[in-house]
């Protein structure tokens, strides 16, 4: 193995600051695997993690991204969840395995990788071996490095907490990785799902399994969910847009309906009529990602059902500002950033 390897860090927040650097290869501590990194998918949230820090007490140098996946290539001592040569993905947020997320009312925890802790955009991470899970068999290195917080984050919202269930109407607003995880997790289950988006990616949404489409520009969303349900509604909300939107996504609940607060496009201050919510017995729900068992939950029907994540493009390490600029520019899927040398198959 070699000695040294590539590593995106800064020293500054900020882009500009981003600098790919040769760093010595780490050694696994006691309960730690090195893991070779394979694949590491990009979230929105890294981008702003680049550009303002998010008020996280990061720690410099710091090195910015969270969902790998990877094979093990040496464990320190006291490993038993992994042995060398098993692949992996990354836990999004690591300290959270099950139940509730850690924390409490005064200092709610929000410890994730490239964030509170160091990221992963390196050619090899040490880091304890609980803070990954077996990656699916189904999916190549690239497909499975999008699961951590996208594909988790859809997962957890609509199985684990929602229990969406055959029969279920699910609305799912927008086209972001999230969405597209969701109409495909959705589908999984039985539901019916209706889309509001763009009409240039209708296509894309249909071939997921998106049973209506709404176009988001031209038809006001709660009339057109309205005349698809017979006005029952929608069972279950994703809420990606945040801001005053919410109260449209009250209007637009079942009675006895869910809604999940996820996106913030429209700020972190959130709003709505009181009446819809309190007259339909609305539940909303707050979600930051999701646990490990979840994570686990997840790859486990990744597996069964054949679901295949949504790709944009990748680009290679080296070429991580080119994958920062194509994330402005809204792609349609997720980008993956890609090892050099590596095959894109697993080891």
């Amino acid at each position: 193995m070699t000695e040294t390897m590539k590593r995106w860090q800064m020293n500054v927040i900020g882009r500009a600051h981003l600098t790919l650097q040769d760093a010595p290869v780490p050694s696994p501590k006691p309960g730690e695997v090195l893991v070779k990194v394979k694949a590491v998918s990009l979230n929105y949230r890294d981008k702003m993690v680049i550009e303002t820090g998010r008020g996280l007490p990061l720690e410099f140098p710091f090195t910015p991204g969270s969902d790998l996946s990877g094979q093990v290539m040496a464990v320190g001592q006291g490993v038993g969840r992994f042995c060398l040569g098993d692949n992996v993905i990354s836990s999004f947020t690591p300290d959270w395995v099950d139940g509730l997320r850690p924390g409490n009312a005064h200092f709610p925890a929000y410890r994730t990788l490239g964030g509170f802790y160091p990221g992963v955009l390196a050619q090899y991470v040490a880091l304890p071996e609980s803070w990954f899970v077996h990656a699916p068999k189904s999916l190549s290195p690239v497909s499975a490095s999008t699961l951590p917080c996208a594909g988790l984050t859809a997962w957890f919202a609509l199985c684990e907490r929602g229990h969406v269930k055959p029969g279920d109407i699910v609305l799912v607003e927008g086209s972001g990785g999230v969405a597209l995880f969701a109409i495909q997790i959705a589908k999984m289950q039985g539901a019916t799902v209706i889309v509001s988006c763009s009409p240039q990616k209708f296509d894309c949404v249909r071939n997921l399994g998106a049973d209506h489409v709404i176009d988001r520009h031209s038809q006001d969303l709660a009339h057109a969910v309205w005349d698809i349900t017979h006005d029952y509604g929608a069972d279950h909300i994703l809420e990606l847009v945040g801001g005053s939107h919410l109260g449209r996504a009250a209007e637009i609940a079942a009675v006895g309906g869910h809604i999940y607060l996820i996106g913030a496009l429209q700020g972190f201050e959130v709003s709505s009529p009181l009446m819809p919510i309190l007259m339909k017995d609305v539940t909303i729900h707050g979600i930051g990602t999701g646990h490990r068992l979840a994570l686990e939950r997840l790859v486990r029907a990744v597996d069964q059902s054949g679901l295949k994540p949504v790709i944009d493009r990748t680009f290679v390490l080296e070429d991580l500002p080119a994958a920062l600029d194509h994330l402005d520019a809204g792609p349609l899927g997720k980008i993956v950033i890609e090892m050099p040398g590596d095959d894109g198959i697993w080891g």
